[in-house]
């Protein structure tokens, strides 16, 4: 029964510290940003997630994981999403992401699900922000608002993510110095990295 306070406690401060750094980040997104130009999106998205969880429940938090190693490698921008190409190596395969991260199936399921409702309109980032979000909630997390219009990035680079995301097995310094460049407080490192390597 503790455990399972603990890891709902745990998962409300994940949650609540993902939503406000990394969106307040981008204070130009608005969460209706899609209303006039793909209203279904949202709920396709919503549905999409309901329906990968219920197939897979673990599939949530790892949704959460993409999200937020997205967002640790030069903003939530998608970049974590590419594939490599014969111009650059993507983040995928990082050090810290491969055979760790998964749930790239499913993002991409759901973005074909809103190209074939509004084709070229919402973007990777966007989805996967959403995602996050949706999968917390449907599980009996909190909500938050996700601001939109991110633009996806056409670029990625596995070095800046091996970097950027620290092993589990980083000492105390480098876990400093990583959040620090994030302008993320002590505090906030606790808590994301003690929820991230428990997923």
């Amino acid at each position: 029964m503790i455990f399972l306070f603990t890891a709902s406690y745990d998962l409300f401060w994940f949650t609540l510290i993902v939503a406000n750094v990394f969106t307040l980040a981008h204070g130009k997104l608005s969460p209706n940003h899609y209303l006039s130009t793909c209203p279904k999106a949202l709920f396709i998205i919503n549905s999409a997630v309901i329906a990968a969880i219920k197939k897979e429940t673990r599939i949530g938090a790892s949704l959460l994981r993409l999200h937020f190693h997205d967002c640790f490698v030069n903003g939530c921008d998608g970049s974590l999403l590419l594939d490599d190409t014969p111009n650059f190596i993507g983040e995928k395969t990082a050090t810290p992401n491969y055979n760790s991260i998964r749930g790239f199936d499913v993002v991409d399921d759901i973005k074909a699900r809103v190209e074939k409702a509004c084709p070229g309109v919402v973007s990777c980032a966007d989805i996967l922000a959403l995602a996050a979000r949706d999968s917390v909630v449907y599980l009996g997390g909190p909500s938050w608002t996700v601001g939109l219009g991110r633009r996806d990035s056409t670029t990625a680079s596995r070095s800046v993510a091996n970097t950027s995301i620290l092993a589990p097995t980083s000492n105390l310094s480098a876990l400093v110095s990583s959040f620090s460049a994030q302008e993320l407080s002590l505090k906030d490192m606790v808590a994301l990295s003690g929820m991230l390597y428990n997923f």
